[in-house]
């Protein structure tokens, strides 16, 4: 079954961007601080081109913003995106925790539920 909600889907395009590794460091740099497209394209082994092309992938996904001054491209990270990602993320590792919770409390419960109804007797040998 396939799930359509207008604010997974643009949660959906932050992951598939976020599924390159040229992309994350992207990310990473610009917010740090904003960078030109050129100077983002000196940092990697790949073309201006190509470059671009991932910015417009992140841009897409508005995880970064991107200005025109004078002849070059700006791009800002957006830290609004990162941590609605982040939420989600922290939202599915709560219900993650719940359940391993759950989990101990089941294996930490004797059979039965009731502890004194467990035989003390140790275990028998075999015989030979």
């Amino acid at each position: 079954m396939v799930v359509h909600q207008p604010a997974s889907e643009g949660l959906d395009r932050v992951f598939a961007a976020l599924a390159d590794a040229t992309r994350r460091d992207i990310v990473r740099r610009v917010l740090q601080q904003e960078a030109s497209v050129s100077v983002l394209a000196r940092s990697y082994d790949m073309s201006f081109a190509a470059v671009q092309k991932h910015v417009a992938v992140l841009e897409r996904a508005r995880l970064v913003n991107k200005e025109r001054r004078g002849r070059e491209q700006i791009v800002r990270g957006d830290v609004g995106t990162v941590r609605a990602a982040a939420r989600l993320l922290g939202n599915l590792e709560d219900l993650w925790r719940a359940r391993i919770g759950r989990l101990e409390q089941v294996l930490d419960d004797p059979p039965g539920g009731d502890p004194s109804c467990q035989s003390s007797a140790p275990p028998p040998t075999p015989s030979s």
